[in-house]
Formats: C-alpha cells, sequence, structure tokens
C-alpha cells in the first residue's frame, strides 16, 4: 500500500477546503500595491513617483500613464546594464544572485534576466500551487512515490560579477528544496554536465535504476532524450523501463504540434499538463483536466496587463508603439488576442515578454498561448498566428496519417511573387505537393484573412521535407541543444536564407 502516497495525495486534498474564494481582479490589485511599495526606494521607483503612487485612489490607472512599455533591450539599456555591472537598487532592492540567460527562438546572444530571491520564491510557490492543482486530476496514491525526471539546462552555473548565470531551468532546478532531492531525477551530479549529448547518455545508462513517474521539460528536447533512452535499451516503448510514467508537465512551446510523435514513444497514455515559465517567472499551468488552458498565477509576484493584439499597436519588430492601451484583468474580453505584459519581482516593469494569449475562461483567468508577437505571419495581410499554424501542421498529420515533430517557414518573396514556404520535419513520405495543397486550403477555410491574401498578394504555398534531425542541429548550432531554445516557427526573409544555406549543408 502506498502510505506515503496516500498521505501526500490527503494534504493535497485538504488543500482544496481552506482554499480562499478566487478573485483574480483582487489578486493582482494587490500584487501591484505590493510591488510599488517594494520598489520605491530604488532608482526606478523614483523616477517614477511610485510613493506619490501609492497615495492614488487609481493607482493602476497612474501606473500605466507614468510608466512606459520596456522590452528587453529598453529595460537593460536604461536599468539592468547598471545591475548587470554590480550596481545595488536600480529595479528592484538589492542585487540579484541570479541571472537567466535566454536568447528565445533566435539563437543570437543571450539576454541577462535578473533573478532575485524574491522571484525564486515566486517560482517555488508557483510549482507547489501546480501540485496541489493535482488534486483535480485522477491520479492514484502511489504516483506521489514516484520520481520526476526534469529535464532543463545545466545547473551548472557560471559566475560573473559576483551573480551565477544561466538558463531559468538550470536556475531553478538548483534551487530544488532539500526534501525534493530524493525525488528529483536526474539528480546533481548529472543535472551539472553541460554537454547535452553526454548528459543525456548518463541519464541512458541510469534510467533502469530510477521509478519516474512524471517528466518536466520542453517537448522537442524531451523526445530526444526519450527516444535515446528506448535506443540504448533497444525497447518499444518508454513504459518498458518506466512502467509508472504517468504524467508530463510541458512548457516552453504548444505541446499540440509534438502529441504524435511523443504519444509514439510511449507504451499507454499519460496525463499531458501544459505550464507556462518563462525566464522572466512562472506565469500560468493547467488546473483541470477538462482543459489545456492555463490559469494566471495572479496572486505571486506578477502584476499582468494585456494589450489588444491589433496591427496599429505592434511596431514591425515586434514592439509596442508607446500609446498602445492596456487592460487589467477585470477588463479583458474572451476570445481576444493580447499582448502580454508583466512587472516583477524581479524589477522588470511593463515588459514585453513577447506572447500573445488569449482567455478562454475569464472567471477562472485562464488562458492559451496564441503566439509570439515577433512570429506572427502578417505579410500580405495573412494574418496567422501561431496557434493557427499548429492547427495547419496538426491537420496534416492527421490526414496523411505521418509525424510532424518540427516546422518553420516563412513569406519569401520568389521571382517578385509571394509564397508561404514551409519546411516539415517528418521521416515519412508522402508528396510535398499534396502537402502544399492540403496546407492552403485548410488554412483558407479556417482563416478569413488568409483566405482573402490568397485572393490578392499572396500566391502559394510551397512545403518542403527534411529530417527531424535538421531542426535538432540548427537549435543546436545556433545555442546549447537542451534547455530553453526553442525553434523559431516563423522567420524573417533574411533568417531563412541561413536556414535554407543550413539545410543545404546538411
Amino acid at each position: 500500500m502506498a502510505i506515503l502516497g496516500n498521505i501526500i495525495k490527503g494534504v493535497i486534498k485538504a488543500s482544496e477546503i481552506i482554499q480562499p474564494e478566487f478573485n483574480a481582479a483582487k489578486e493582482q490589485e494587490n500584487v501591484l500595491k505590493d510591488l510599488l511599495s517594494t520598489a520605491l526606494n530604488t532608482k526606478f521607483g523614483k523616477t517614477y513617483g511610485f510613493e506619490r503612487m501609492l497615495e492614488s485612489k487609481t493607482i493602476a490607472k497612474d501606473f500605466r500613464n507614468v510608466v512606459p512599455y520596456h522590452d528587453y533591450k529598453k529595460m537593460t539599456d536604461k536599468w539592468w546594464q547598471h545591475i548587470q555591472k554590480g550596481e545595488n537598487d536600480i529595479s528592484w532592492p538589492g542585487r540579484p544572485d541570479y541571472f537567466a540567460l535566454s536568447s528565445g527562438t533566435t539563437g543570437k546572444s543571450s539576454k541577462r534576466i535578473p533573478v532575485t530571491d524574491a522571484m525564486i520564491k515566486s517560482i517555488r510557490k508557483a510549482g507547489i500551487q501546480q501540485v496541489l492543482a493535482l488534486r483535480n486530476f485522477d491520479l492514484p496514491a502511489d504516483f506521489f512515490e514516484k520520481e520526476i525526471m526534469m529535464l532543463g539546462s545545466s545547473t551548472d552555473l557560471e559566475e560573473h560579477n559576483n551573480a551565477l548565470e544561466g538558463e531559468i531551468s538550470g536556475i531553478s532546478a538548483s534551487n530544488i528544496p532539500f526534501w525534493f532531492q530524493g525525488y528529483y531525477k536526474p539528480g546533481k551530479e548529472i543535472a551539472q554536465i553541460d554537454d547535452w549529448d553526454q548528459r543525456v547518455q548518463h541519464i541512458a545508462e541510469k534510467a533502469p535504476e530510477w521509478d519516474i513517474g512524471a517528466l518536466s521539460g520542453i517537448p522537442s528536447w524531451m523526445e530526444l532524450m526519450l527516444q535515446k533512452v528506448i535506443e540504448y535499451h533497444k525497447l518499444n516503448h518508454i513504459h518498458e523501463i518506466w512502467p509508472n510514467l504517468q504524467v508530463y508537465t510541458s512548457g516552453g512551446v504548444a505541446f499540440g504540434p509534438y502529441e504524435k510523435s511523443f504519444n509514439a514513444l510511449l507504451g499507454k497514455p499519460i496525463t499531458v499538463i501544459d505550464t507556462y515559465l518563462a525566464s522572466e517567472g512562472f506565469l500560468a499551468f493547467q488546473q483541470r483536466p477538462e482543459t489545456n488552458a492555463m490559469k494566471l498565477v495572479t496572486d505571486n509576484g506578477i502584476y499582468f496587463e494585456f494589450i489588444p493584439f491589433k496591427p496599429e499597436y505592434i511596431q514591425p519588430d515586434g514592439s509596442l508603439v508607446p500609446h498602445a492601451p492596456s487592460l487589467t484583468i477585470s477588463e479583458v474580453e474572451k476570445g481576444q488576442d493580447y499582448v502580454l505584459v508583466i512587472s516583477t519581482v524581479a524589477g522588470a516593469w511593463r515588459y514585453l515578454i513577447g506572447d500573445t494569449i488569449e482567455f478562454t475562461d475569464i472567471e477562472r483567468a485562464e488562458i492559451k498561448i496564441t503566439g509570439r508577437t515577433k512570429f506572427f505571419l502578417n505579410t500580405v495581410g495573412s494574418q496567422l498566428s501561431v496557434n493557427k499554424l499548429d492547427d495547419a501542421v496538426q491537420f496534416l498529420e492527421k490526414k496523411f496519417d505521418i509525424q510532424i515533430s518540427e516546422y518553420t517557414l516563412c513569406a519569401n518573396r520568389i521571382e517578385g511573387e509571394f509564397y508561404h514556404c514551409w519546411y516539415l520535419g517528418t521521416d515519412a513520405s508522402v508528396d510535398p505537393l499534396q502537402l502544399s495543397e492540403s496546407l492552403d486550403e485548410f488554412l483558407k477555410d479556417s482563416n478569413k484573412n488568409y483566405k482573402v491574401a490568397r485572393s490578392k498578394a499572396l500566391e502559394g504555398v510551397k512545403v518542403k521535407i527534411v529530417s527531424p534531425s535538421i531542426f535538432h542541429n540548427w537549435s543546436g548550432s545556433n545555442k546549447k541543444k537542451g534547455g530553453q531554445v526553442k525553434m523559431e516557427r516563423v522567420m524573417g526573409e533574411e533568417r531563412f536564407k541561413e536556414w535554407e544555406t543550413f539545410v543545404d549543408g546538411q
């Protein structure tokens, strides 16, 4: 009998009884006040009059009228560069012990995002909230006695100006509480291995010693790890070595495009739970099994604002125009795309995180990620979000009974005419022309703007098929394998030329 598991499950279940009534708007009001009061004596707080703002009866209104939007460049040029040099009390009291290195999907030089002690606590608290939400999922008691494989970046952090640097997954793993160490795999020693291939090799060798009940990590790299374990032990599927695997906590990108190829590695269905952990904080997690939407964490050191995702508010580089109107969580509407802006306990203020979201349930504050401001494909008016592109890829998988684990595309000019040029990562043998025609028809049927664009300046769709390994090699060539690095879904023309040159060289 799973005695410990029953105890843990009982505690999780009991938390439902003592849980206060949820009021996202009130929680967000309190978070904003706490952020302003904590940072009022910083250089940022003094510059924008936080003390005076706190005396106002319209704090949220004054905050958005006085403090400008910031992207990474603007925040760094004016504020964070001083923190990176070791100065104190710039945009948050004191000086952070960590910097999260993030190049996102660009593969270019890393951003260095402050991670304060308050942010470490915020991430940990959100993780506990997610664990407590497992009461809503039908999991057996013995699940809570199994080990958890957390596949992130290396925990071997580098020191720079008296602070430690690494990707947020590595920083989080290096701060795992002592009571969780026994459950955490691959363990400290393997997690510190910097080389991705070596780390995965060690995981494969040690795999029979572990009783893994849950996985956590970015889908593309998780798939590669599972494939390595299966290959190394000559298995048919991962459940032959980890029979008690029941949960996968996905994050970083939408799981949908990976669902078919991921499930092919399993021996039986498992529960997939989506999370939204960015370098800037733990923003949301899936709370209920009946939806794949995620609940915003509204009481935990992050204040959210939402800018309607309209062309007049977005500049060509994906940043916001200064006058773009922001809404609080009490003002949003269901089904509308919004650009997400956050202010945090790490000293990010009205910070453009780069994602677009929509609310699926306002009362529960549940959202889904619809894309990236930079990756919104709007050349010649097609107005395609990454969410819609993902849908199209899943449609192809179903129609042609194939697995497409990665993709990228560009609105490319060929002999003066615009085409949507797709690269699909699959080992299947299928006619690219048929894929092109099916993609085109699906997008016409599902997106009226795309249909109009096809009747005007958008000439058509072109598809090329390449091995999924080329996508992994591309990510590895731009940045270290594993961790937070993700594939660009939509590329600009110059970046696409680099991609095509890379593909030709493989």
